[in-house]
């Protein structure tokens, strides 16, 4: 079991790192939408790049941090029927969640958007509003959200693994902990 806590740890890094860079997007997106509603309104100018680039960064906002809200048990489940089990039942739950559901939305989702991406850099597409920008780099942040919400699904399903057969406890309302 160490080799795969091992892993479940490696993949909890990525998902911890990238989530924290994506904190500084949203810092990025604020400021831009600032800028540019003051240069719109305040001195009569305006680019469609600039309402490009805000959407690319809630795009990479939203897709990048999925898998760091996984992580930190943010995302939202049915608590009426949740909440009131054990945590062995919960690891359970949570376990067969992330095999059924999460795991395969994941992969067809990772299948489904790369040949778009790979379509939009060889072609060169770009926005077809005048003054927008390229488009691979939005398309690429469909792929690789959910490739890390995906990996972060692993990781975690390992972790509820690990709770079943009593290497980790989990806490009420946290991620899983190492004892």
């Amino acid at each position: 079991m160490k080799p795969w806590l091992g892993l479940a740890r490696a993949i909890d890094r990525i998902n911890e790192t990238v989530g924290r860079a994506v904190l500084w997007l949203v810092l990025a997106a604020t400021l831009i939408s600032a800028a540019n509603a003051l240069a719109r309104y305040g001195l009569n100018l305006s680019s469609n790049a600039w309402l490009e680039i805000q959407w690319y960064l809630f795009g990479a906002i939203f897709l990048l941090a999925a898998g760091y809200t996984l992580k930190h048990n943010g995302h939202v489940r049915i608590d009426v029927l949740y909440g009131r089990r054990t945590p062995r039942a919960q690891a359970w739950i949570d376990l067969i969640g992330t095999i059924v559901a999460l795991l395969p939305l994941c992969g067809l989702m990772v299948w489904l958007s790369w040949p778009g991406f790979v379509e939009s850099w060889r072609s060169g597409e770009i926005s077809p509003d005048a003054g927008g920008l390229i488009r691979w780099p939005v398309r690429l942040l469909i792929p690789l959200g959910f490739a890390l919400l995906g990996l972060q699904g692993i990781a975690e399903a390992i972790k509820r693994i690990a709770v079943l057969r009593g290497a980790l406890r989990l806490k009420p309302e946290q991620p899983v902990v190492e004892e």
